[in-house]
């Protein structure tokens, strides 16, 4: 059978047939699995994968009854090969759950059929990323009551504003509940540095670095980021290195 093989767990009958229907009327989507709740869905996950046919994607309602949607889908975390993970919720107060357990989308309730075609494109997108290498994190925010995952990639920089982060992109900024020192951990492996205790820059977003009188600033786009004494050093070898790396890569053509 082509397609995505995946599961839909809700403890709520009528939620659980709508999302199915919806599933199988998409042409990505080769089988629709179902499961009333977190324990159900466990021993069919593990049935799936004795008979060799694991599960690529789990459709995962949070809040219900036993083994509620964020503990299961840490368990699902921790699979030799974990399956893609949809959170779909009623309630937008798990959107941080689902960013620090790597969700590929979170849908509220009732769920559209374009937004659910949006969680199914991005399911496959991970899925068919050729080769090992990283894939670009995600963090879920807030436009106009609609949660959309905004990638690393997007991100030019991201600034501090007490226990939130805002995060800046080409086209705005948005402001998350989440402390940017969580993000510089999270996110260095992207190619983001602290250059302040308020600033996080994606470095190959800098366009310019100008040292005055020791006072040090990075031009990202539009903007002037501060760079603190102790970062200095360590930004400017950076972006001389990346320069002779890519001044190497020229001259080796």
């Amino acid at each position: 059978m082509s397609g995505l093989r995946v599961l839909a767990v809700d403890d709520e009958q009528p939620a659980l047939e709508d999302v199915a229907y919806l599933l199988r009327a998409d042409s990505r989507i080769g089988e629709v699995l179902t499961a009333r709740d977190g324990s159900a869905a466990l021993r069919l996950l593990d049935r799936a994968i004795a008979d060799g046919r694991p599960v690529d994607a789990v459709f995962l309602d949070i809040r219900m009854r036993g083994l509620d949607g964020v503990v299961l889908g840490r368990l699902l975390t921790q699979f030799t090969r974990p399956p893609k993970i949809v959170f779909v919720t009623a309630y937008e107060d798990h959107a941080v759950d689902a960013f620090e357990l790597k969700a590929e989308d979170y849908l509220l309730k009732p769920v559209r059929p374009e937004r659910l075609a949006e969680a199914i494109r991005r399911v496959c997108g991970g899925r068919e990323e050729p080769g090992p290498g990283p894939q670009a994190d995600t963090i879920p925010v807030e436009l106009g009551g609609v949660t959309r995952f905004v990638a690393s990639t997007e991100v030019r920089y991201v600034e501090a504003q007490g226990d939130y982060a805002r995060l800046h992109t080409a086209t705005g900024s948005h402001l998350v509940r989440i402390p940017l020192a969580t993000l510089e951990e999270r996110w260095a492996s992207a190619g983001f540095l602290r250059v302040h205790r308020s600033h996080l820059v994606a470095v190959k977003h800098i366009d310019e670095l100008h040292i005055d009188s020791g006072r040090c600033v990075v031009r990202v786009g539009g903007a002037e980021i501060p760079v603190s004494r102790r970062h200095t050093r360590e930004l400017r070898d950076l972006l001389v290195r990346r320069a002779r790396k890519g001044q190497g890569a020229v001259n080796g053509r």
